[in-house]
C-alpha cells in the first residue's frame, strides 16, 4: 500500500535510485505533528474498515440471497466483493501506520496488501465502465438488449473484468519489496528489482534508467487504464444516455440513473488525487519534498474510503430513504434493483410491500395512539 511510502517525518529522495518512493528520515515535520496526522490516517482506516465490511458484507448478502438475480444485482455484488475483500485485509494497513510505519508482515504481504489495492481499483472501475456500457446499449438497442442482455453475458464480462484487473495489478507482486533502513522495515517499490533488503547501498552516482522505465511504464498504464480511458468512455456513454432519453423521455424514474452516476463521480472524485500524485512523482525532484510525504498518504487515504461509500450511497440514494422507518433492506434493494424503467421483479416488490405495511403499521399505532 501506497500511504507507507511517505512518513511525515520523512521527506522524498533518491537513497535507492531504482525507486522513487524511498524515504531517508529528516527532520520535516515535528513529532507531534507527525504523530497527529499519523491518528487521522488510523482513525481514517479504521472507520473505512468497519464501514467497509458491514455495507459490502449487507449488500453481498442482500444481492446473493435476498433478491432475484439480474444484471443488475450481478454487476452491484461484484462491485462489492472487490470492495470487501481489500477491507478485510485493511487492519494490515492500519498496523503499519500505528507503528509508525514499520512493515512486520513480510514481503511477500507487502506485495500482497498493494496488489489488492491496484486490484480493488481496476476491478471497480471496469465494472463501472461495464455498467455504463450495458446501460448504454439498453437505451440505444432495447430490442437487442431484451433478447441478448442476460446473466450469463453478465458473468463473462465479470470473468473477463477480474482476469483483466489481476493482470494489470501483477507488478505489484513483481515490484513490491521491504527494505530496512535506519532501523525500519519499508514496504516500497523496487522497480529496478534491486536487492534492497541487504545491507549493500545501491551506487547514488549511477542513475537506474531501467527502474526508471519500469516505473514509468507502471504508472502511466494505471493512469490510463485505470482513469483515463475508462472516464472517457464512461462519460461518453452518459451523454449518449442524456441525450436519447432527453429526445424520447424513456425514463420513468430517475432513481437508479442518479445512483449509478453518483457512484461513478464518486469514484474518480476518490480515485482522481492518487492518479495525480503518482504522476507528478516520475519528476518529484521538481516539487517539494512534503508534496509527496503527506500528499500522498491522503491521496491513498482517499481512494481506501472509496471501498466504503458505494453502500452508503445504496442507502442514501433508494427512493424510500426519506421515509425514516422503512427497513434497511428495503433501502439496499432498491438501489441495487433493476432499472428497466418499464418492469418490476417479485424481489422488489417484496421489499416494497414490506415498506408499506411498515408505513401502514406506523400511521395505525399513531391513530391508536400507541406511539
Amino acid at each position: 500500500m501506497e500511504d507507507g511510502d511517505y512518513n511525515y517525518s520523512t521527506t522524498y529522495t533518491d537513497e535507492y535510485p531504482d525507486d522513487y518512493d524511498t524515504m531517508v528520515v529528516q527532520e520535516e515535520f515535528s513529532p507531534l505533528e507527525a504523530r497527529a496526522a499519523t491518528t487521522f490516517l488510523v482513525v481514517v482506516y479504521s472507520v473505512v474498515c468497519f464501514l467497509g465490511v458491514l455495507g459490502n458484507g449487507l449488500v453481498i448478502i442482500i444481492a446473493t440471497f435476498k433478491m432475484k438475480k439480474t444484471v443488475n444485482t450481478v454487476w452491484f455484488l461484484n462491485l462489492a466483493m472487490a470492495d470487501f475483500l481489500f477491507n478485510i485485509f485493511l487492519p494490515i494497513h492500519i498496523t503499519y501506520a500505528a507503528m509508525d510505519y514499520h512493515w512486520v508482515f513480510g514481503t511477500a504481504m507487502c506485495k500482497v496488501s498493494n496488489f489488492l489495492l491496484i486490484h480493488n481499483m481496476y476491478t471497480s472501475v471496469f465494472l463501472l465502465t461495464a455498467i455504463s456500457v450495458d446501460r448504454c446499449i439498453s437505451v440505444l438497442l432495447p430490442v437487442w438488449s431484451q433478447n441478448h442482455r442476460g446473466l450469463r453475458l453478465a458473468y463473462v464480462a465479470c470473468v473477463v473484468i477480474w482476469v483483466l484487473a489481476f493482470f494489470l495489478s501483477s507488478p505489484s507482486l513483481v515490484f513490491r519489496d521491504t527494505a530496512n533502513l535506519h532501523g525500519k522495515i519499508y514496504c516500497f517499490n523496487n522497480f529496478s528489482l534491486s536487492a534492497a533488503g541487504s545491507s549493500a547501498r545501491p551506487d547514488h552516482s549511477q542513475p537506474d534508467p531501467v527502474g526508471y522505465s519500469r516505473h514509468l511504464m507502471v504508472t502511466v498504464t494505471r493512469f490510463l487504464c485505470g482513469f483515463l480511458v475508462p472516464v472517457l468512455i464512461i462519460t461518453a456513454c452518459y451523454l449518449t444516455i442524456v441525450c436519447k432519453l432527453q429526445r424520447n423521455r424513456l425514463a420513468k424514474t430517475k432513481k437508479p440513473f442518479k445512483v449509478i452516476v453518483t457512484i461513478i463521480v464518486t469514484f474518480f472524485l476518490c480515485w482522481c488525487p492518487y492518479h495525480t500524485l503518482y504522476l507528478l512523482e516520475l519528476h518529484h525532484a521538481a516539487l517539494p519534498g512534503p508534496v509527496f510525504s503527506l500528499g500522498l498518504p491522503l491521496a491513498t487515504a482517499i481512494a481506501i474510503a472509496n471501498s466504503c461509500v458505494n453502500p452508503i450511497l445504496y442507502v442514501f440514494m433508494g427512493q424510500d430513504f426519506k421515509k425514516f422507518k422503512v427497513a434497511l433492506f428495503s433501502r439496499l434493494a432498491n438501489a441495487l434493483s433493476e432499472d428497466t424503467g418499464h418492469s418490476s421483479y417479485p424481489s422488489h416488490r417484496s421489499f416494497t410491500k414490506m415498506s408499506t405495511m411498515n408505513e401502514r403499521t406506523s400511521a395505525n399505532e399513531r391513530e391508536t395512539g400507541m406511539l
